[in-house]
């Protein structure tokens, strides 16, 4: 049989199916203001409501590290169910729906919780729920997005993820009320989510997988091979690093506003976290697109990666400084969030297209994607509880009050390393 000839250099690469991307980044979108809204200044406003400024810290850590462990479950396992899903709904959609539908109802009993171990359990079911449907989104690009062009879609989907923050922050200054401060971008998840679902093109499997499903193949969605890909087991330890360090100020902000600056007022800390935010976005956002774009342009994605973590770094460093800048410090820190978002912009502009291209297999997209995704989750566990419980106790014991600058301290460090980690990663430039 003749083979057919090569394409020629000119030919485009093949496109992703009309509106995809804009559908794509409008139901991440809605997604991340859901969950994220609370993360940035709904919870810890509500813990203090709850239980005072000197119990907030470690009651945060409490509930937003625990529901991140949920999260870190479900991710991979449900990118592995989704590989196998043989629905005649399509492999993608049904967790994409159920995820969205149940951590809706999940944030609604997050606002009407009355106290902290019912808030620790609806926000445990909202993060689970919610990467359920992340899992089953982010392979959609794998799916759907030709390698030539992930630079610039991961670029226009990792800028919807700040945007989610500054509306989120937003409402949240605005909204009065803890049902609304949750109910309101559940809300909106809801329609842009259930609409990316319904206009998905979606792969259906004509045939279950050939491995029964077990405990064993359960299991091995939480792993890899790093011996088999170290180039993989690079990317994602780096991923892990940066990702670590850049959840700490906001995590902490409104905190750090009360102890630190005096800043005792909580409708006063949410005004500033949306302005802070604001800031940090709006350059985020430029750099994503930008740094997305050149990226494919000059085929090139380490740089960007490295040059994003370096940036974080140097941020955190100088913040764990501004407690002690007096009248000016406030100032400062609305200037270190805009210079932050260029370096976080410059690394989720192209770090999904980076690891995408190192994943393990093409037949495990949706589990790889869940694995490299434990990259994400997991520090948003580990961060709550190595802040709230170790390092702002200890170094508010042993420094005198400065436990939030030790912590931001070791965020840069974390930052750091993730940037020169990937200079480990030999099979991408």
């Amino acid at each position: 049989m003749l083979e057919s000839p090569p394409l020629p250099a000119a030919t485009p690469a093949p496109q992703a199916p009309h509106g995809f991307v804009r559908r794509l980044a409008l139901g991440q979108f809605g997604m991340y203001l859901a969950v994220l809204a609370p993360v940035m200044g709904g919870l810890s406003v509500k813990i203090q409501d709850l239980v005072g400024l000197d119990d907030a810290p470690a009651q945060l850590g409490l509930v937003s590290g625990t529901g991140a462990l949920f999260a870190l479950v479900a991710q991979p396992l449900a990118g592995r169910l989704s590989d196998r899903c043989a629905s005649r709904f399509g492999m993608r959609r049904p967790f994409i729906v159920g995820g969205i539908s149940v951590m809706a109802l999940a944030l609604v009993a997050c606002a009407l919780a009355p106290n902290v171990p019912l808030l620790l359990v609806a926000w445990c079911a909202a993060q689970g729920a919610a990467n359920v449907a992340f899992a089953a989104a982010g392979a959609t690009v794998a799916d759907h997005v030709p390698e030539a062009r992930r630079g610039s879609v991961s670029g226009i989907v990792g800028a919807v993820t700040p945007i989610g923050i500054m509306i989120g922050s937003v409402l949240l200054s605005v909204l009065p009320g803890d049902l609304l401060r949750f109910a309101v971008p559940a809300a909106i998840a809801v329609v842009l989510g259930f609409w990316f679902a319904a206009r998905l093109p979606d792969r259906v499997r004509t045939a279950p997988p050939d491995e029964p499903l077990n405990l064993r193949s359960l299991l091995l969605s939480f792993v890899f091979d790093p011996r088999k890909h170290p180039d993989f087991g690079w990317a994602w330890l780096s991923k892990f690093l940066i990702m670590l360090g850049y959840g700490a100020l906001a995590g902490y902000l409104t905190l750090f506003l009360a102890a630190e600056f005096g800043m005792d007022d909580t409708g006063e800390q949410l005004r500033f976290n949306a302005l802070a935010n604001g800031l940090s976005v709006a350059t985020l956002v430029v750099a994503s697109v930008v740094g997305g774009t050149v990226s494919d342009r000059v085929g090139r994605r380490k740089p960007f990666v490295m040059g994003g973590g370096l940036v974080m770094a140097a941020v955190l460093a100088v913040v764990t400084v501004t407690p002690y800048l007096g009248d000016a410090g406030l100032g400062t820190l609305l200037v270190l969030e805009a210079v932050l978002g260029i370096g976080a912009g410059m690394f989720f502009a192209v770090d999904n297209a980076l690891a995408i291209s190192l994943l393990p297999s093409q037949d495990d997209t949706a589990k790889d994607l869940g694995v490299l995704n434990i990259a994400n989750t997991l520090p948003a566990s580990l961060s709550p509880f190595l802040a709230g419980v170790v390092v702002i106790p200890v170094g508010n014991a042993l420094l005198g009050g400065a436990g939030y600058s030790l912590w931001f301290g070791l965020a840069a460090v974390f930052c750091l390393a993730g940037a020169l980690l990937v200079t480990r990663i030999r099979s991408a430039v």
